[in-house]
């Protein structure tokens, strides 16, 4: 008999075995990691300088600093260290920093629907990020992939905008595409739909000043979009 279980690798407790809680809490803390997984991220390099209590993050090829030589583990924050524990093909989890459900399919995480290797599929997906203004213009670090189907882009005024009377809130080359003249008070949203439009090139979000340069201000950008998997062979 194995000393472990077979799908979450959980320690067995020995007959006889001394001090037998080291062994029950160790397949506890596992199980705490691997059910109702949601994850931070599958993109970070390495974690937050102070991780949340229980937080959880697929590490990438290249990761650095914690995360470093475990790449394609499970990395979980727990009492001031992490766990880095093996993922299957087939777990599913909540992808936070990326609003969406997904499946390992023992390389990547991908949409359920896309999951099977013969199978084409759509994935809705959403990125977020804060952005910090600054000059006549600033572009999202994230972008819509290339060939994604774009949705829109919404926003949200987190900090009030100064230096500006408003701003578009669009791409390069078309400034307004999701918006013009947003509010700069804080509280401010937009939810800027397009007819969708597919792009052919990885493209950022840029927000652009009106009135002056920003001097100020933090907008929270949201980018919604499909993106279509390819059958496989």
């Amino acid at each position: 008999m194995s000393d472990q279980s077979a799908n979450l690798a959980l320690p067995y407790i020995a007959a006889a075995q001394a001090q037998k809680h080291v062994t029950h809490n160790e397949a506890i803390r596992r199980l705490d990691a691997f059910v109702q997984l949601v994850l931070e991220s599958v993109t970070a390099a390495e974690p937050p300088s102070s991780p949340a209590e229980g937080a959880r993050w697929h590490v990438p090829v290249g990761a650095t600093g914690a995360f470093a030589g475990h790449a394609g583990t499970l990395a979980a924050y727990e009492a001031g260290t992490f766990d880095f524990l093996p993922v299957a093909a087939g777990f599913l989890a909540f992808i936070r920093d990326e609003g969406r459900l997904a499946v390992f399919d023992g390389g990547a995480w991908v949409s359920p629907l896309a999951s099977s290797p013969h199978r084409a599929a759509i994935a809705a997906t959403v990125l977020e990020e804060d952005l910090a203004l600054s000059g006549a213009y600033v572009e999202t670090s994230l972008a819509f992939p290339d060939r994604a189907i774009v949705l829109g882009v919404s926003t949200r005024t987190l900090a009030a905008v100064t230096g500006a009377s408003s701003y578009d809130c669009g791409i390069a080359g078309e400034p307004a595409k999701f918006g013009g003249s947003l509010g700069v008070a804080a509280g401010s949203t937009n939810a800027g739909v397009i007819g969708p439009t597919a792009v052919y090139a990885a493209t950022p979000v840029r927000l652009t000043a009106n009135g002056g340069s920003f001097t100020g201000g933090n907008v929270r950008v949201a980018l919604h979009f499909l993106a279509c998997a390819i059958p496989g062979a």
